[in-house]
């Protein structure tokens, strides 16, 4: 039996023993009479009627500032794509293990049988005042991207499509590192990203933002054309703002001389040839799961200096549990009405600042989602760069 096989078989076996991964506590004692006079009925009365006169109390009187709803269709989930509400569950819950255990923030996975971009948001902002954020999770492109936006416009609480923004944030912190370590910059590389759908779309933003200038996107057809009728109007607009020496052909084509490849497509694309054809000092983040796109012995035989994937069994790790609940617990701490640009950015600068040039090594470029340094350091720099740009309550 496979590593994975077992792994496998453990899951299950826990899932089934525990029927899930997640509970509700009390925060308050119910052991006496007065216990449920002051925590129910009639005690409750007075919290509600000072909400009633001033809405904002409900931040100081209840548990909303330390909620986060993840909220799913099971469109996108993992590497199985799309597997409906019910089977995207225990991923869900997954995530609201992982805000609780690294950030203390009580999260509620909600699945929606629902797929209908007007009815998700309409669904997900009448659900809003329960809530201090959302975090969007496994809902396929391009539809994504219009509900993200859409509920940004019409909320005042964070809204964060985890698939785009944690992943690139977690990319743009192990890239800069990894860059760092090959003696070149994020300003001077050529960077290839394969697989422009939600996080693809998002890791170029944000390389963009970080100052990379000579990106190249590219999905199961080669490099991108801003001409390509097939494309949908995201990814035209990449295409268009990307790639300035005009590249064109295949993954391989692109890979040539590259100093980067940045996968979040799938497994098996790249080649040990293709690895060869790129720069001395090649960084690969194959990041498709469960199987990357080239597996890191293959790439490091190949000549590849650092290699990363998305998975905990070999080492740089990129997952997203080193980004979404510190930026999510920095956010609530301020009292952010939105997660901005900037405070991604300073999230991935925190991060990439906890491994020292002492610490830095080809297998170290970032560090593990169990070090208990993360969170502090990520959400006080989410926390003050919201406080800085004012938007907070």
């Amino acid at each position: 039996m496979s590593e994975n096989d077992r792994i496998y078989r453990e899951a299950l076996e826990l899932h089934r023993l525990f029927r899930g991964k997640i509970e509700v506590g009390c925060r308050v004692p119910l052991e006496t009479a007065h216990d449920l006079a002051l925590a129910y009925t009639p005690g409750v009365a007075e919290p509600c009627r000072r909400i009633a006169e001033d809405r904002d109390q409900v931040w100081s009187l209840t548990n909303r500032g330390n909620t986060v709803a993840v909220v799913s269709d099971g469109s996108a989930v993992l590497g199985l794509g799309d597997i409906g509400p019910e089977a995207g569950l225990p991923v869900m819950e997954g995530k609201c293990n992982l805000f609780k255990r690294f950030a203390s923030i009580d999260a509620y996975p909600l699945v929606l049988d629902e797929r209908d971009v007007d009815a998700v948001v309409a669904v997900v902002a009448a659900l809003a005042p329960s809530f201090g954020g959302i975090n969007l999770e496994d809902i396929a492109a391009p539809r994504c991207f219009e509900i993200e936006r859409r509920l940004q416009e019409r909320l005042s609480i964070p809204v964060f499509h985890d698939d785009q923004h944690g992943t690139a944030v977690i990319v743009l912190a192990g890239l800069m590192n990894a860059l760092r370590f090959v003696g070149k910059s994020l300003h001077s590389a050529r960077i290839v990203v394969n697989g422009i759908g939600a996080a693809g779309t998002a890791i170029v933003r944000i390389l963009a933002a970080r100052g990379a200038r000579n990106v190249v996107c590219c999905d199961r057809f080669g490099v991108l054309s801003p001409d390509d009728e097939r494309l949908t109007l995201p990814q035209r607009e990449l295409a268009a703002g990307t790639n300035p020496e005009g590249r064109a052909g295949s993954l391989g084509d692109a890979l040539v001389g590259a100093d980067v490849f940045v996968g979040v497509s799938r497994p098996g694309l790249v080649s040990a040839d293709m690895v060869r054809a790129m720069a001395d000092g090649a960084v690969l983040f194959a990041m498709a799961n469960p199987t990357p796109e080239i597996f890191p012995a293959e790439a490091r035989s190949a000549g590849a200096a650092v290699v990363a994937t998305g998975r905990s069994d070999f080492p740089n790790q990129v997952n997203n549990c080193l980004g979404f609940p510190a930026i999510f617990r920095g956010a609530l701490d301020a009292g952010a009405k939105r997660i901005t640009e900037g405070m991604k950015l300073a999230a991935a600068d925190a991060l990439a600042a906890l491994i020292d040039d002492e610490a830095l090594g080809a297998e170290r470029i970032l560090p593990s989602a169990l070090d208990d340094r993360v969170v502090p350091a990520v959400a006080r720099a989410v926390a003050d760069q919201a406080r800085a740009e004012g938007v907070c309550r």
